[in-house]
């Protein structure tokens, strides 16, 4: 502080725009120096900010995480309509449609193919014991419905053979495979698994388990020309609002929704209808809180050790903005170095979590609106410190 109290007494008989100069090239020297004095402090600051860094990007990696999972299997088909029972709440909940809905479809003018998607809950028997729930999910995927994806091992052709069904290796443990031509029962009838899929993961946790259509709706007890969803694609010029109420008026017993209103639905419906958004909001409200509080009192403990330093500068002519730019500079190196050690550590976490049934996700844009967030958070804690110095009179140097 002495230096730079030197420094702004130097330049007062300088002209005006080289001390304006002067003062700007000062102010991060002396927040670095007030910044890096104590180590104890610098240390408790970019704990809190690393923990805020990391807490944050993990509910939000979440949440991105768990939009994708919910709306895998929507995005991963190509109809611009799905027909689907009445009150169905997520593409994870699905119940049977009354069956022939795909000739109501076709006869409406603008609708080009209508496929058939059959899913349902069925009790998984291991090979050594055992059993869970899953999720079957049988289409005709020769024809454009939904197929597998990211298949690391075996093939989508070899689901053709007789009771084979696609696996993915997240779900092993679960499942009590770890191989292809491991066998397994499927509500009391045999299956082998014949396909390896990666990373498909369920929000419900319940594993996805693919195989064709037709055999989707034996294992389920449904019938020839009965399924879970309709996928409906339209011709090229068709009008999407005028064909989903020409098909909605056709089907009084189910609901015509677009893929994005049914992709909107789902991820509301798990998000902001269960526990599990609460839960989001609730981390993050807490990661910012505790970023906050954690670098508002380290800096204002700062500013309070060099209160006479500061008096100093003021009666040496520094004005408020200029001591104001160096509590905020102190705020934004503070912000940088967190930032840098807590996303540093958030992408370690990220990395373990890869082959674990946890879908974590960090995109650039979330890694920038995290980096604007910390900065933001660091401001905003520097505020206790800036009334605190604004209020300084600097009379009060001369009267020691």
């Amino acid at each position: 502080m002495q230096g730079s109290s030197a420094g702004i007494q130097g330049g007062a008989d300088a002209p005006g725009a080289g001390k304006a100069t002067r003062r700007l090239r000062m102010a991060p020297k002396l927040a670095y120096r007030n910044l890096f004095h104590d180590r104890v402090s610098l240390f408790v600051t970019l704990i809190g900010i690393v923990f805020s860094v990391v807490l944050l990007s993990f509910q939000s990696g979440i949440y991105l995480g768990i939009e994708r999972t919910i709306a895998a299997v929507l995005d991963q088909t190509k109809g611009e309509l799905w027909v689907v029972p009445i009150g169905t709440k997520s593409v994870d909940d699905p119940s049977l449609l009354p069956g022939r809905e795909k000739y109501a479809v076709l006869s409406v003018a603008g609708v080009d193919s209508v496929e058939t998607l059959s899913m349902g809950f069925a009790r998984w028997r291991k090979q050594n014991g055992g059993a869970t729930t899953v999720l079957l999910v049988g289409s005709d995927w020769n024809a454009g419905g939904l197929k597998p994806w990211n298949v690391v091992q075996g093939s989508v052709d070899e689901l053709a053979a007789p009771k084979a069904v696609a696996v993915d290796q997240t779900y092993f443990k679960d499942l009590d495979v770890d191989s292809l031509g491991d066998p397994a029962e499927i509500n009391g009838m045999t299956v082998k698994v014949a396909a390896i899929t990666n990373k498909i993961r369920s929000f419900t946790t319940m594993p996805y388990i693919f195989t064709t259509l037709g055999r989707a709706q034996i294992l389920l007890g449904a019938q020839k020309e009965q399924g879970s969803y309709n996928l409906v694609r339209l011709t090229e010029n068709a009008d999407v609002e005028t064909v989903q109420k020409d098909i909605q008026a056709r089907l009084p017993d189910a609901e015509v929704l677009t893929r994005e209103t049914f992709r909107s639905r789902s991820i509301n419906y798990w998000l902001f209808h269960t526990a599990a958004g609460s839960g989001l909001i609730a981390g993050t409200a807490l990661a910012v809180i505790v970023g906050i509080v954690i670098v508002a009192q380290t800096l204002y403990a700062s500013t309070k050790d060099h209160l006479n330093e500061f008096a100093t500068l003021r009666a040496l002519g520094a004005s408020a903005g200029y001591i104001i730019q160096v509590i905020l500079l102190q705020a934004l190196f503070s912000a940088i170095v967190g930032y840098a050690l807590g996303m540093t550590l958030t992408l370690g976490i990220f990395k373990l979590a890869e082959n674990t049934t946890l879908n974590v996700v960090m995109t650039p844009g979330l890694a920038a609106l995290l980096f604007a967030t910390t900065i933001g958070m660091c401001m905003l804690a520097a505020i206790s410190a800036i009334f605190k110095v604004i209020r300084i009179d600097p009379a009060g140097v001369f009267s020691r």
